[in-house]
């Protein structure tokens, strides 16, 4: 037992980063070498699985639990919050909308891919949203209906501070501790579930997914970048007025990096509330503010929704003009909302935003099965986008409010007449 426990104490004083990096190498050369090992994959889908289990739940209990302290405080930080989670979502696909003219894509459309419900406009897709909210909550945290999840979540989170005794919020913030020490649990383990994922990748597919489709994938990720190191970095500056990338950069390195292996928003809640506890943050304001982010600030798949729709407008000929990227920017920024947790849910909108083109649903149902096919990598950076973007807008919107009061940003982010001063 000492032995397996000097063995655990090792692989723990390893930098998360570093065993994840050494996943990913090993499960991509096993999938070169040994692609017939299937078993290897088993990690993978059990990692996965393990994460799309318990992320529902641990959106819930974390709202409910922060939702119901009587010290909870939520002021006009969070309508910020609010307000820059949409302003970047709408931004980041009116950003993919330039890159698509500059760098215009056409797709090889093949076979159609197969799916239950397809929305066909935006006045069903925001029917769907509202019927998501009603929806069984036993059946939300089943199927993973993270809109259903969080609207149950605010509404027994208010009762709860009305009603709830303190023995049963004690109750509440230990369960949304316990859960978060579950997902930290599944997550130390990832570097094996990395190997697993990447080996079937590799086995799968070899390396052909970066040449059959490696034009339209660096578009996408391209848009993705720009997003994160220009557009988010331009928002946060003009609220903080000074240089944002100290705190851009550290979000990216402190929870893209791991975002982009988890492939879950909602499996990183608890990485980057540690993050916002280091960076300083108010607990009251960021435990409801980032599994909220977790939920509808997903400028990744607002990129994802409008550069796959232009490429099917590309592939059979259609002009689009100004005003109709506009309306389709919108139409992305909702429907990105409205499928945030499901999986393979962005590309399922896509025909819904073809159909503002007048493009066959068989012809759209073929662009979602391209989605799905570079959806290995492509799925990795939209989370990276996403997460790292929830802390970096909370953090945002609580420093906008520090400056007004005269209380001092953290140092990696004064000025030098600051520094000066506090020295």
């Amino acid at each position: 037992m000492s032995a397996l426990k000097k063995v655990v104490e090792k692989y723990n004083g390893i930098s998360l980063i570093v065993r994840i990096l050494c996943g990913l190498l090993i499960g991509a050369v096993l999938g070169l070498t040994v692609p017939k090992a299937a078993w290897i994959a088993l990690f993978g889908d059990l990692f996965v699985g393990a994460l799309k289990a318990v992320a529902p739940l641990l959106v819930f209990v974390l709202i409910t639990a922060a939702l119901s302290q009587r010290t909870a405080k939520l002021d006009r930080r969070f309508g910020l919050v609010l307000i820059l989670y949409m302003m970047s979502t709408f931004l980041a696909a009116f950003g993919s909308v330039f890159g698509s003219f500059l760098f215009p894509q056409k797709l090889v459309l093949a076979e159609a891919a197969a799916a239950d419900t397809v929305p066909q406009g935006i006045g069903e897709v925001l029917r769907n949203l509202l019927l998501k909210m009603v929806e069984n909550p036993v059946s939300a945290l089943v199927n993973a209906n993270y809109i259903g999840v969080l609207f149950w979540a605010i509404i027994l989170g208010f009762a709860f501070k009305q009603f709830a005794s303190d023995s049963s919020l004690s109750f509440l913030s230990n369960a949304s501790d316990a859960v978060s020490q579950a997902v930290r649990w599944i997550i130390n383990l990832a570097p094996f579930g990395i190997m697993g994922l990447v080996f079937n990748t590799v086995s799968t597919n070899g390396l052909s997914i970066f040449t059959t489709y490696g034009k339209l994938l660096a578009l996408l990720v391209g848009c993705m970048l720009f997003t994160a190191l220009i557009v988010d970095p331009l928002i946060a500056c003009i609220f903080l007025r000074r240089n944002p990338y100290p705190l851009v950069l550290r979000c990216l390195r402190e929870s893209g990096i791991t975002a982009f292996f988890t492939r879950s928003s909602a499996a990183n809640i608890p990485i980057n509330m540690a993050l916002c506890e280091r960076l300083g943050l108010d607990q009251d304001m960021y435990s409801v503010s980032i599994p909220l982010g977790a939920t509808i600030n997903m400028d990744g798949a607002a990129i994802t929704i409008t550069v796959m729709t232009l490429a099917a407008a590309h592939t059979v000929g259609v002009m689009v003009d100004f005003p109709t990227a506009v309306v389709l920017s919108i139409i992305a920024t909702l429907a990105a909302c409205g499928a945030s947790g499901v999986a393979g849910g962005s590309l399922l909108l896509i025909p819904m935003a073809c159909s503002l083109f007048g493009i066959s649903n068989d012809v759209a149902m073929q662009v979602v099965g391209v989605g799905f096919i570079i959806g290995v990598v492509q799925d990795s950076v939209e989370t990276m986008l996403n997460s790292s973007g929830d802390v970096m807008f909370a953090a945002t919107a609580e420093y906008h409010e520090w400056l007004k009061v005269g209380k001092p940003l953290p140092r990696f982010l004064q000025t030098r007449k600051e520094k000066k001063k506090a020295a």
